[in-house]
């Protein structure tokens, strides 16, 4: 577990997951929210669950490449 953790903090990691979360957590949260954004109704709870739907694409990016490490890691090893 302790290398998973490693794995996920390392920079390029880091940066990938951000790529990512910048580029599809704006669509998600249009998807989800955009007529209370354009209609100006969004209350604090939705820019909660906005802020939160953000760290999807992070957290998904994150576990992938973590993942993709530790398979490519272990098939080398065989």
């Amino acid at each position: 577990m302790r290398k998973r953790i490693d794995t996920a903090r390392q920079p390029e990691v880091v940066r990938t997951a951000m790529r990512f979360a910048l580029i599809v957590g704006p669509i998600l949260v249009f998807i989800n929210h955009g007529d209370a954004i354009i209609a100006g109704t969004m209350n604090s709870t939705d820019w909660l669950k906005s802020a939160l739907t953000m760290l999807v694409p992070y957290t998904v990016s994150t576990l992938s490449s973590v993942s993709a490490y530790h398979s490519c890691r272990n098939n080398s090893e065989k």
